[in-house]
């Protein structure tokens, strides 16, 4: 009897139907069931990532043509340049990698070689973060445009030619590093300036075009950083799909690289759900594991990358999630818990977006405060580590 009641009420709990009398701000117990998780190399280091935070808004910053130069532009968003500081702290709080977005068409010359200066700084950051023990995903980012990289058939030859030279460059520059840095092809890629921008149609013949191009571009990208040789022939390379919606990353849309290396693709996915309380600024403030809407979107979305890849032994990574600040912290707990609980009994790190403590345009993620590396949002810290995947 005793036994069928515990198991009731762990149950219960999984599926939010009560919790426990909890101050507002506590941190609230969630009990799932951990999934099948393959046991190969490629597992361990997901494990081994545990939870990421995102260095937004910072050296993905680009356009910024108010700044007296191009090296301004890592302040160009949030104010401040990263400090040392700033990356121990997230170090300290419990975060496993630090994925460092990186804009890099406003710091090349005609020919896209990419200023060595810029070149330095980003340098400079990653050794910061390799130096705290943490994984690295590095990236280009907002380079999406006609003029460097657009995802079509029409600008295939052209983005092959700016991409090719800053993945390239990128590899060199790094071909040494050991496992804990991850090369990043993309960042979102998609039709920008379309209706098809954030919805792929796949009854849409330039949709399927441009998931066509994304898929060769990936393919692309995982031969020229192999090329350059050293560790570049074996280490972790990190894919996404149109738009990086999981949804985009099914059979038919979404093709792995071949690779020359066993298993050493992650493939990539971005989840701001439920759309309208974690990413709309005019949304809503609410969140509830009871709201059956809301619950499926989570599920839904981290499901497609357990069950399309992880369940396979295949590693993937969430590398961009996190709920707005809507003065709302209790139900931001909340999410933090199901979200992150979730995807870990699945085998699947996160990342948080991170852009700053402040954001002009209402976008407000940021959990460390850019001016003093001081945490702005402890409690969600703490809710995001005590449900993070972890090596143990």
């Amino acid at each position: 009897m005793k036994k069928c009641f515990a198991l009731f009420l762990s149950l219960c709990l999984a599926l939010g139907v009560f919790g426990a009398v909890r101050a507002e701000n506590d941190i609230p117990d969630f009990v799932l069931t951990p999934q099948a998780v393959p046991d190969n190399e490629a597992m361990a280091f997901l494990r081994r990532m545990g939870i990421g935070w995102n260095l937004g808004n910072t050296f993905d910053a680009n356009d910024c043509f108010w700044l007296r130069n191009h090296m301004e532009y890592e302040k160009g968003w949030t104010g401040y340049y990263t400090t040392r500081e700033l990356i121990h702290s997230v170090a300290e709080a419990g975060f496993g990698f630090i994925r460092m977005p990186v804009s890099w068409h406003n710091h090349v010359d005609k020919d896209f070689n990419i200023s060595a200066d810029w070149m330095d700084r980003v340098q400079e950051v990653v050794d910061w973060c390799l130096e705290e023990d943490l994984c690295v995903i590095l990236n280009t980012h907002h380079d999406n445009s006609a003029d460097y990289y657009y995802p079509d058939s029409k600008h295939f030859d052209s983005s092959v030619r700016y991409l090719t030279a800053v993945w390239g460059q990128m590899a060199e520059r790094f071909r040494d590093y050991d496992d804990r840095l991850i090369l990043e092809s993309l960042n979102e890629p998609r039709l920008a300036g379309t209706d098809h921008e954030w919805y792929l149609d796949p009854n849409d013949a330039a949709c399927m075009d441009s998931a066509d191009v994304i898929n060769r571009l990936n393919q692309l990208f995982v031969d020229t950083v192999r090329s350059t040789g050293g560790n570049n022939a074996t280490r972790y390379l990190c894919v996404p799909g149109y738009d990086a919606s999981p949804a985009n990353l099914k059979p038919g849309i979404f093709v792995l690289p071949t690779d020359t290396a066993d298993n050493r693709i992650i493939v990539a996915g971005h989840a701001y759900v439920p759309y309208n309380f974690a990413l709309n600024t005019k949304g809503n403030a609410d969140f509830s594991w009871d709201n059956n809407a809301q619950r499926a979107d989570i599920m839904g979305n981290i499901n497609v990358l357990y069950d399309h890849f992880i369940s396979k032994g295949i590693p993937a990574v969430m590398d961009e999630c996190g709920c707005l600040d809507k003065n709302n912290l209790p139900a931001r707990l909340d999410w933090c818990v199901r979200y992150v609980a979730y995807a870990s009994s699945r085998g699947l790190p996160v990342a948080w977006w991170d852009n700053g403590a402040f954001s002009g345009n209402g976008e407000n993620f940021g959990l460390f405060s850019r001016q003093n590396a001081s945490l702005v949002f402890p409690e969600i810290v703490e809710a995001l580590m005590k449900y993070a995947l972890t090596a143990e």
